[in-house]
């Protein structure tokens, strides 16, 4: 299993338990990854605090996303601002168009789920 931890933000995050965004904030601190959370509301996921802001975060080593491809337009600038390794489009966020601009941002589009990658040793 990889031990290193990346410092990840969880784009859509969500304090309600049936969300996977909410399994994949428990999943990454279980494994001992650092997580930051963004979401529609304030609130908090293990000893993660979701904020509806878009802090400078520093650091980022990969970003998920479960927001669908329409509700992250409004973050483009936000996540190609904070340069991390790697975008997570976790099924239902697939977007052709976000993909594209991180390539050309040197940032490397993984169309993968989070807790998949978590379960099996990949993250």
């Amino acid at each position: 299993m990889n031990n290193v931890k990346k410092k990840t933000l969880v784009l859509g995050a969500s304090p309600n338990p049936a969300r996977y965004s909410y399994l994949a904030v428990n999943r990454l601190r279980a494994n001992g990854h650092p997580v930051e959370a963004i979401g529609l509301r304030e609130g908090k996921v293990a000893d993660v605090d979701i904020t509806k802001e878009r802090p400078a975060f520093s650091d980022i080593d990969s970003i998920t996303l479960y927001l669908n491809a329409g509700n992250q337009r409004q973050y483009y600038d936000y996540i190609l601002s904070l340069h991390p390794k790697r975008i997570i489009f976790n099924p239902g966020a697939e977007n052709d168009e976000l993909a594209k601009l991180a390539v050309e941002n040197n940032i490397q589009p993984v169309e993968a789920c989070t807790l998949v990658l978590l379960s099996t040793g990949q993250y």
